[in-house]
């Protein structure tokens, strides 16, 4: 009933967000005197036309932010933890009762599909909805077994860092904005997000409803501006750092947070690998495979880019699956039906096409797609596949982060396994075999932070109540599960001494002291839990 209902249909007249909300939007930019600043524009990607401009933000416009916040949060986290649930239990209806307005302009920022902004909707609410429910127990303080039973009571608070820092991307620029900011606000921190440049009202849009839910505003800033001055003072000021993007900026940023002892996390890129079994349904694997590859229209960290087939098999998906890609519909429209909408940028079609043509160059056979289309938008690339594709070409190992997957023969599953784990990166996989057992088999084999088995990421990430994350250079820390909220805390043990002080009792010759302890230390294992 709920999915019939986010798929409803709206005014098939309604253009992108019109002028006013972008205006009222721009007041909750944390940027004092916005009007005089600088500005830079941000258009309609799938047009090119102007939509709003939005103030550029400094590195002491940061600070201050960050110094109301730090102000703010103090009172923030005395209030009790069900108290600050019950505004995320009103966000999370909040964001689905808005979706239309969410989804719009998701669309407008990134030019991706309405199906695609759907996911950032239904994301956003379902996070909110588990950490609601959930941080009251995980934050609770937890009774551990005391150094020596009976004489020690031992308990572990946990307590909230502080400022926590967010520099969100582009690509899913609603949720990995917000759906970070859940737990850390939960967990009694404030936040201070600095947006994508080119996606800044998406974050805006999500924050709205949050101070309509009862945030304090002063609790939550949003500093748009450029990462190299913007984000460095996020890094240079708060108490810890959670950034999603490339593999190259989050090395960056780990070694500034490293030199000023904060904690920090990031999901980073991805080279992910799908395997195909003998006994796969190809037909469905095919379908999914769409999914898995173009959704976003690549651009996700957690999208496929390598697929491994069984040699026996290989001829018949790839034919499957290239009539299936060659079938995909794209397009510029604000309504559902469109499988695959716009890149984002001239940046990611000149990524895209360098990477196809280099493979088309040096003897990669195109199965599907292959070109830019115009003809559609500014931005458009067709969902493309490629076969044949050899260590030489720069998409074999390098992300694309776009609608480019190449498919590889390989003798058998265990080939698949190697060749699936030759990569620095470790971000998300996914597996089709011919029964469950066999694809949980092969996935634990895999050298990758998510496994899907028989889909492409949707379960993993979709999964709240689990960590989801990178291993190599796709990431460290985890976003999701008891990691995702605790990470923001420092956890604290205090244990109280009773009956008597571990010297031992007044008047016992330290000597006897020294004595009895062994023995007692030894019959500890005899105890259950020690």
């Amino acid at each position: 009933m709920l999915l019939r209902t986010l798929l409803t249909s709206r005014d098939t007249s309604m253009p992108a967000p019109s002028a006013s909300t972008f205006s009222r939007l721009a007041d909750l930019i944390a940027i004092p005197d916005a009007e005089s600043r600088p500005t830079k524009t941000i258009t309609e990607v799938f047009t090119g036309k102007e939509l709003a401009t939005i103030p550029v933000g400094t590195a002491a416009d940061a600070t201050a932010a960050i110094a109301r916040v730090r102000a703010a949060q103090v009172a923030w986290a005395k209030r009790p933890v069900s108290e600050r649930a019950e505004i995320f239990h009103r966000y999370r209806d909040l964001v689905l009762a808005h979706r239309d307005e969410l989804m719009d302009m998701a669309q407008a920022e990134t030019g991706k599909s309405r199906a695609a902004a759907l996911e950032e909707v239904l994301d956003i609410s379902m996070t909110s909805r588990h950490y609601a429910r959930t941080a009251a127990k995980l934050l609770a303080p937890k009774k551990v077994t005391g150094m020596l039973p009976v004489l020690t009571k031992t308990r572990v608070r946990y307590q909230p860092k502080g400022v926590v820092g967010i520099i969100s991307p582009w690509n899913y620029p609603m949720t990995l904005a917000v759906s970070d900011a859940i737990p850390a606000l939960l967990a009694g921190n404030g936040v201070v997000l600095k947006p994508d440049s080119q996606t800044p009202y998406c974050a805006l849009a999500c924050v709205e409803l949050l101070y309509k839910a009862g945030l304090p505003r002063d609790l939550f800033a949003v500093v748009p501006g450029p990462g190299s001055v913007v984000g460095t003072a996020i890094v240079e000021n708060t108490e810890y750092v959670m950034f999603t993007g490339s593999t190259a900026t989050g090395q960056l940023l780990a070694e500034q947070a490293g030199r000023r002892l904060i904690g920090f996390s990031a999901e980073l890129g991805g080279k992910n690998a799908m395997i195909v079994a003998k006994g796969a349904n190809l037909r469905e694997v095919s379908d999914a495979a769409v999914r898995a590859c173009f959704s976003n229209s690549g651009q996700l960290c957690i999208s496929i880019e390598r697929i491994y087939v069984e040699k026996s098999i290989a001829a018949e998906f790839t034919e499957k699956f290239g009539e299936r890609v060659r079938k995909m519909t794209l397009g510029a429209d604000y309504e559902f039906g469109i499988e695959m909408g716009s890149l984002i940028s001239e940046d990611q079609i000149k990524t895209v096409s360098t990477h196809v043509d280099d493979a088309k160059v040096k003897g990669a056979t195109v199965i599907a797609g292959g070109k830019a289309r115009p003809d559609i938008g500014p931005l458009f690339y067709e969902p493309t596949l490629l076969a044949n594709v050899t260590e030489d070409m720069e998409c074999a190992a390098t992300e694309t982060f776009g609608p480019l997957v190449s498919i590889y023969p390989v003798v058998d599953v265990d080939e698949a396994i190697e060749k699936a784990n030759d990569t620095e990166y470790g971000l998300n996989a996914s597996v089709w075999a011919k029964t469950k057992s066999q694809g949980e088999a092969i996935a634990a084999r895999l050298h990758s932070g998510t496994v899907n088995v028989d889909e492409g990421y949707a379960p993993t990430w979709g999964t709240t109540g689990a960590p989801m994350g990178g291993m190599g250079v796709s990431g460290m820390g985890r976003r999701h599960g008891t990691e995702g909220l605790l990470k923001y805390t420092e956890s604290q043990t205090i244990a109280t001494t009773r009956l008597l002080n571990l010297g031992g009792p007044r008047g016992l010759p330290p000597k006897l002291w020294a004595k009895i302890m062994p023995p007692f230390v030894k019959a500890l294992k005899y105890i259950p839990g020690r």
